[in-house]
């Protein structure tokens, strides 16, 4: 996947894209609502295949938001047009960044959270892509503020990512380095994730990568399940780890 040559369309435009996002799916808490999660699917998928996904797990007292990206053409699909929360040329450090596309995605998830009641805690999660506008989301948490300078309205207490990457992984530390309250913001999220040791879409040395940049940037709490022969998928033992993720750290009631 990072054999990919083609160059992003978005990097020459000067106009504003104005993403048209799809359709967004809610399960509803069995329980007391405490929590609510934005749940991101990877290329290609929808917020159903999400939602059916996170409605079968344990944890009665989250509120689960799935959300579809807008469909766009994609660099590293040779120009195939799919849903994807932001554009990908390749899958490497050096890669270019659709900053406007993770940007305008990280908003609107924000957008979704941003309506919820006070007393509700509120996290995001997701696979593959969907992971790394997570990890994303996490950095614009931690500085306040989108790559585009708007701020950031959430008060993110948990990120996870399955099978993901952290775009603008190179930059991010010199970001968080040079405020106080950044710093403080980053150490106040608990990140989880997990990666398949046999994953040929995402590698498992991009996931690797991606913790010890966070970690380095100043993200204390940064935990890193490998699975040995788990591929580009998800499992029911990784689903199990996140269950858990969820409800120790959001301190759910009466979660298995």
């Amino acid at each position: 996947m990072s054999h990919a040559h083609s160059h992003m369309g978005s990097g020459s435009r000067t106009t504003r894209r104005d993403f048209e996002f799809g359709k967004t799916h809610v399960v509803r808490p069995k329980g007391k609502h405490q929590a609510t999660i934005v749940w991101l699917h990877g290329l290609g998928d929808n917020g159903l295949s999400s939602s059916q996904l996170v409605e079968s797990l344990p944890l009665p007292n989250i509120k689960w938001i799935c959300p579809t990206a807008p469909t766009r053409p994609v660099a590293i699909l040779g120009g195939f047009a799919c849903t994807a929360w932001f554009d990908v040329g390749e899958l490497s450090e050096d890669g270019p960044n659709d900053w406007e596309g993770l940007d305008a995605s990280a908003a609107h998830i924000a957008n979704l959270l941003s309506t919820e009641p006070a007393d509700v805690k509120v996290g995001i999660g997701g696979f593959s892509m969907g992971a790394a506008i997570a990890l994303y989301s996490a950095t614009c948490f931690a500085m306040g503020r989108y790559g585009n300078g708007i701020p950031y309205p959430v008060n993110l207490r948990t990120v996870v990512g399955l099978s993901g990457w952290l775009p603008g992984s190179r930059s991010l530390r010199n970001k968080i380095e040079v405020s106080h309250e950044a710093r403080r913001r980053a150490t106040s999220l608990p990140i989880l994730l997990c990666h398949g040791i046999s994953d040929d879409v995402v590698l498992h040395k991009y996931g690797e990568k991606s913790a010890q940049s966070l970690s380095s940037a100043g993200f204390r709490y940064v935990a890193f399940k490998s699975y040995d022969g788990l591929g580009h998928y998800t499992v029911p033992r990784e689903m199990d780890e996140v269950c858990t993720w969820f409800s120790s750290r959001l301190g759910l009631e009466g979660s298995s």
